[in-house]
């Protein structure tokens, strides 16, 4: 499959609201998550600092049930901590209702999940335009059609998920995170459902993407090849951070 070169999309330069240097992109104080369980509170993600400067890569990993998605979901505001505070592009989310974490996540932010995440009724096309037509904007058919080109799947503009591969799924969802030229991309395992060939591809093109779009990239994965290519890594350990 022909996919058009990454770099072509530095054509297109982001228009991206103003972010301070000295603010960083993404910044977790002293988080924590706690759940109730049948023998007492459970802690998820246990007291974790750092913080994510605009352009970094990196990779979020550590063993099953480390609390490594968790703490990718409380850090796009999609849950929000017991303890600590999460603070996007200076903006704390804790200060933030639902509607006004979306808001930011729809200003700031793009996704890429394990499981692609696409809705069924939708042609490949139309799941690029949703997040553009959701923002407004005017133009979102031709700028889904040129980011469906930049993952080679012009040809497979008028299909629906269930005609398409796990590989082809995974540079849709790409093309969709990347269409709104977001400051900060979060890729929770995006070659988790794919095999190992595909997957490389996949984390080809990601990577490709992020570079062209100038995009900060925080990636959870269990792939040590995949975390290698991040120039930095978090590792979780029972919820806590044992190395930044």
């Amino acid at each position: 499959m022909q996919v058009d070169n990454p770099a072509t999309a530095v054509a297109e330069a982001p228009n991206r609201p103003g972010v301070p240097p000295s603010v960083p992109v993404l910044e977790a104080v002293s988080v924590c998550k706690e759940v109730s369980s049948p023998e007492g509170p459970l802690t998820i993600v246990d007291d974790v600092t750092f913080s994510i400067a605009a352009g970094e890569t990196v990779a979020i990993v550590g063993p099953s049930g480390a609390g490594k998605s968790t703490l990718l979901a409380l850090l796009a505001g999609l849950d929000v901590p017991t303890r600590g505070t999460v603070r996007l592009t200076g903006h704390d989310l804790g200060l933030e209702q639902e509607d006004g974490r979306a808001r930011l996540r729809a200003r700031y932010v793009g996704f890429v999940f394990q499981a692609f995440h696409l809705l069924p009724a939708l042609t490949a096309i139309e799941q690029v335009m949703l997040p553009l037509e959701l923002a407004g904007a005017p133009d979102a058919r031709d700028r889904a059609a040129h980011a469906l080109a930049q993952v080679g799947l012009t040809a497979r503009a008028r299909h629906y998920p269930r005609q398409l591969s796990g590989g082809e799924q995974q540079r849709i969802a790409l093309a969709r995170a990347f269409v709104t030229r977001p400051m900060l991309l979060f890729a929770d395992e995006p070659t988790g459902n794919l095999d190992a060939l595909t997957g490389a591809a996949i984390a080809e093109l990601l990577f490709g993407m992020n570079a062209a779009h100038g995009t900060t990239l925080v990636l959870v994965t269990h792939e040590r090849a995949l975390a290698d290519r991040c120039a930095r890594r978090l590792e979780l350990a029972a919820g806590r951070l044992v190395s930044a």
